[in-house]
């Protein structure tokens, strides 16, 4: 991997030139977070402040927020699992209830010890996916934490790494793509095993002596539309004009736009968009409308 090492490198002074990161004010996760399984796997720390999931041979974690958001600007630090974290999975996401749900994925694939993380991401609109894109990272994301974003408006989904966009899904409704605008999501996170696919395709499995595995949260923050009883906390009339809720209208800049093609040209590993033969009636309809590529 010393070629992964030497491009790793050079990222990073990059980064150091074109990405300034701004943490917003943490939240709580004893007030806005609840543990949905795990059995004392998940635990809330430091009066709130930090959360953790861990996955032994026997079961993962996993947690859900305690609101429902219907678009929003949505940030969480995490540390994934260090050394020999091959067959674990780690997913952060939001997700709709319901059999036509609506997702935005971040599925973070574990490996061997040495060997980069896979970050998987996908966009399901009325229950279909289908929509990945895989990325390994410019960094060592088991060393400290790293910000991992969602700016979800009803025009783009925009997913984010320190400031830094790796993916811009667009709303393609006009030509028949569902896009996620009409139903609340809650955010997920679990920790656990699939081995039968997630490292090499199943090649490699969980190490058990290894475990307990570990990943670590904090820093949550979200700008955000809450949807409760019916209603949303970003009322009925168009907030986009008011500067707290810049992001409902926010795209990329020129800048921002220069630094995705950066990641998606040297980081990028897997591109549905590009993958003809698992397309044979042709390609989804946004891949060609503009650049979801």
């Amino acid at each position: 991997m010393s070629s992964f090492s030497s491009l790793c490198s050079t990222a990073l002074l990059i980064l150091a030139l074109v990405s300034s990161v701004g943490i917003s004010s943490a939240g709580n996760f004893n007030q806005d977070f609840y543990i949905t399984w795990g059995d004392g796997r998940a635990k809330i720390l430091n009066n709130g402040d930090l959360l953790t999931l861990s996955l032994d041979e026997s079961s993962g974690s996993g947690f859900n927020s305690q609101n429902e958001y219907l678009f929003g600007k949505i940030d969480m630090q995490i540390k994934l699992v260090p050394g020999n974290s091959a067959g674990t999975v780690t997913a952060y996401y939001l997700r709709s209830e319901g059999s036509l749900w609506d997702e935005i994925d971040y599925e973070f694939l574990g490996n061997v010890s040495g060997e980069p993380y896979i970050v998987h991401t996908n966009v399901f609109g009325q229950g279909k996916g289908n929509r990945e894109q895989q990325f390994y990272l410019w960094f060592d994301p088991t060393a400290d934490f790293h910000t991992y974003s969602i700016l979800w408006n009803a025009q783009r989904i925009i997913f984010s790494v320190d400031g830094t966009p790796i993916r811009e899904f667009k709303n393609h409704e006009s030509i028949g793509v569902p896009f996620p605008k009409n139903q609340p999501m809650r955010i997920h996170s679990s920790l656990w095993n699939a081995d039968d696919w997630a490292t090499r395709g199943g090649l490699v499995k969980t190490d058990w002596t290894q475990a307990p595995f570990t990943a670590s949260y904090r820093n949550f923050n979200a700008d955000a539309c809450v949807w409760s009883s019916g209603a949303s906390s970003c009322g009925s009339s168009s907030p986009s004009t008011s500067a707290t809720n810049a992001w409902l209208s926010e795209e990329l800049d020129s800048a921002s736009q220069e630094k995705l093609k950066w990641v998606q040209k040297n980081y990028m590993i897997y591109n549905y968009c590009t993958d003809a033969k698992r397309f044979p009636q042709g390609l989804p309809p946004e891949c060609t409308a503009t650049s979801e590529s």
